[in-house]
């Protein structure tokens, strides 16, 4: 695994590249975040390999015990395409530390990337049948991996609504454990004590990172009235400085929408939005001539109820909308089916401990936000799914618990 690690740090530009060419990500951030934080969590597990204890019981009727950690079985990977390479790694990565095989399912928007660690695994001495990329689609091959009956678990990535598909497929095949990291319409909540410019740029970045393709994007910013007005002319002006272009080009900010599809999603709710009466504050529309742009989009007078606040809209689309008490924020930031990430944003430590342990999401971060780490799990609530990432509770999902008891000498039991 370490060999692996090494591999594919000596291969980052070309891997970043690939992602570039397959769904339009930023190369700059890939090769300076993306690619670097899926070797972080890489170099992590590698490092967790030999460290699979079980625990010596305590029994009473005389018996001794102790438990083993075993590999789960075959894995099944299903990967999303806006993060290909980092996901590839943060799954991975736990499950061969856990002494599992695996079958990995990227995108079919973006299976290069896939394919590139597969073959840099091999070079590294991997053995063969050990980590498998199946490329297809979802409705043959995701289908496939999720009902067949000699796959033990599956660990997917993407929309709630195929993580309903794969529960049901696994339900009426062979019990196989699931884990799901789905979907996100995450608030960031801004107090009206901090630094007006610096909560601008964090929203920015929390909402826009990724051109808005990101689970956890910040696309609901609640600001608290003192402040509001001033925070929505600075974030007005700020998003029009925020460069849509080429991804290859160093200058670029934000690339294009992965694909046509996807792209004409965000725009159809956009009008959505239009339509149901928010206020279109900047952005909004197609951009160059060629290829899926989309201009940095902002919602004001946004009501709770409006499409573009209750779905996953998965680009660069966000809503800013007014608030007054802790309790308010509180209550609309959790009206919500997904529970996957949250921010707050204050310098009043009461509030932000009230706040984090009243959100009902499985990540909440505090004056920062897409601050991931190897060590610190994430997933989500609600109907954002079940399971973690990162940190060694992802390790132990790839793990069935043994208990081993035996009667001590001179039993009864014998």
């Amino acid at each position: 695994m370490m060999k692996f690690v090494d591999l594919v740090e000596q291969h980052l530009d070309e891997i970043a590249a690939l992602d570039a060419l397959d769904v339009g990500k930023v190369l700059s951030q890939g090769k300076a975040r993306e690619v670097p934080f899926g070797i972080s969590v890489l170099r992590y597990y590698a490092g967790a390999a030999d460290k699979i204890h079980g625990k010596t019981l305590k029994l009473a009727n005389q018996l001794q015990g102790y438990t083993l950690y075993e590999p789960i079985g075959v894995v099944g990977h299903i990967i999303p395409w806006n993060f290909p390479v980092g996901m590839f790694l943060f799954k991975v990565g736990p499950s061969m530390a856990a002494g599992c095989t695996m079958v990995v399912k990227p995108a079919e928007q973006s299976p290069l990337s896939a394919l590139y660690c597969a073959h840099l695994a091999k070079l590294a001495g991997v053995p063969d049948g050990v980590i498998n990329v199946v490329t297809g689609y979802g409705p043959t091959a995701g289908a496939a991996i999720s009902s067949h009956m000699d796959i033990d678990c599956v660990s997917f990535t993407g929309s709630s609504e195929v993580g309903r598909l794969i529960m049901q497929a696994a339900a009426t095949s062979n019990l196989k454990s699931v884990s799901l990291e789905l979907g996100g319409k995450s608030p960031l909540i801004v107090f009206d004590d901090v630094d007006v410019d610096s909560a601008v740029n964090l929203a920015l970045m929390g909402g826009f990172a990724n051109k808005g393709e990101y689970c956890v994007c910040s696309s609901r910013i609640f600001v608290q009235e003192g402040i509001y007005d001033e925070f929505v002319t600075k974030i007005a002006r700020n998003s029009k400085g925020l460069t849509v272009g080429d991804p290859f080009e160093p200058s670029t900010v934000q690339g294009p929408q992965a694909d046509k599809a996807q792209y004409e999603k965000v725009l159809s709710y956009i009008e959505h939005g239009k339509r149901q009466g928010a206020t279109l504050l900047t952005g909004g529309n197609p951009c160059r001539e060629k290829g899926y742009y989309i201009e940095p989009t902002i919602f004001t007078d946004v009501k709770d109820d409006m499409l573009i606040a209750t779905d996953e809209i998965f680009g660069p689309v966000m809503c800013v909308i007014k608030f007054k008490t802790i309790e308010e924020a509180i209550a609309r930031a959790n009206s919500t089916r997904y529970g996957l990430a949250a921010g707050i944003v204050t310098k009043d430590l009461n509030i932000a401990n009230t706040v984090s342990r009243s959100i009902r999401a499985g990540i909440v971060w505090i004056n920062c936000y897409l601050a991931f780490d190897a060590d610190c799990p994430y997933g989500g609530y609600k109907m954002s799914g079940f399971g973690r990432e990162f940190g060694m509770e992802a390790l132990y999902k790839y793990l069935q618990v043994k208990s081993v008891v035996t009667p001590v000498h001179n039993s009864p039991w014998l």
